[in-house]
């Protein structure tokens, strides 16, 4: 199954004591899609899955396909560091209705790269989901090898990877090794354009929330062979990229969501909303001939 070459690692919004706010979620998915993704990750990281309950998770996947409504795929995110635990909560995404699976390495447990191997397989083996496997080794600290992902890839139902080790070589290598179909996102914006380069699909993005159609725009130009306007798309849209990350995600593009009026900045501890220069510095990112969202005191 194909993904489409723009998805967003959309965030979860809450509202000022915390919950999940499912009319600000309904208003997301809508512009999401009206602003270009061609697909969602429900509850990835982005989406604070760590401080999201089953039942939430399970939830807010029912709520984004139904707000959907098959305009465009939707991912859920259920991998995690416990094998059962994810077996689990892929079965019952499954019966939700999403369109495929994301799983992240296991985290903090540091398994060997033959336990990565048997713990993607057995989830695998338990649903009938295309499966995007999720390479972050910045925040699991564990990495899949190359060798280990085209192993996986192998699988039938393991499809696609989220590439966002930065290691162009390692993605080139499977891109070259693994079938045609299979196919490699990046996980960092920034590197969109240089992974599709060598071959890449795409990219499961953060900065699409506020710069989807834009983002597409670069895509698409690339995939038509104009590669010199993609890439002078690019470092247009590279200072928009970066102040996505200017704290921890997801508290900057959130906070920019915030300035276009589509969900509040609201976050779950132990992440924090912006400071007071931070939103000034976002805001003179994103709109820089107006005044800044907030005035110093």
């Amino acid at each position: 199954m194909a993904f489409g070459r723009v998805i967003t690692a959309m965030v979860t919004p809450f509202d000022e004591i915390g919950e999940i706010d499912y009319q600000a979620v309904t208003r997301l998915v809508q512009h999401l899609i009206a602003t270009g993704s061609d697909g969602i990750v429900v509850a990835g990281t982005s989406g604070e899955s760590p401080t999201l309950s089953k039942d939430e998770k399970l939830t807010l996947f029912e709520h984004v396909v139904q707000t959907a409504n098959g305009k465009v795929d939707v991912i859920a995110g259920t991998g995690s560091n416990d094998t059962r635990a994810s077996i689990e909560l892929t079965k019952q995404a499954e019966q939700c209705g999403v369109d495929g699976v994301m799983l992240v390495t296991p985290y903090y447990s540091k398994p060997s790269q033959e336990g990565m191997y048997q713990h993607f397989k057995a989830i695998a083996a338990s649903t009938n989901l295309p499966i995007m496997l999720y390479n972050i080794p910045g925040r699991s600290v564990v990495s899949l090898d190359v060798e280990t992902t085209l192993r996986l890839a192998e699988i039938e139902n393991i499809t696609a990877i989220k590439e966002a080790s930065g290691d162009l070589d390692a993605a080139s290598t499977i891109i070259e090794q693994t079938k045609p179909e299979f196919q490699l996102y990046g996980g960092d914006d920034s590197m969109t354009l240089p992974l599709m380069s060598v071959g890449g699909t795409g990219i499961v993005s953060v900065a699409a929330h506020i710069i989807g159609e834009e983002m597409q725009d670069m895509v698409q130009s690339f995939v038509r062979g104009d590669v010199q306007y993609a890439a002078k798309r690019h470092r247009e849209l590279l200072p928009v990229m970066k102040a996505m990350f200017s704290a921890p995600n997801p508290s900057p593009v959130k906070a920019a969501l915030e300035i276009e009026g589509i969900i509040s900045g609201d976050v779950r501890l132990p992440m924090l909303r912006l400071n007071e220069e931070e939103m000034n510095h976002l805001y003179a990112t994103l709109k820089p001939t107006t005044t800044y969202y907030i005035q110093s005191s």
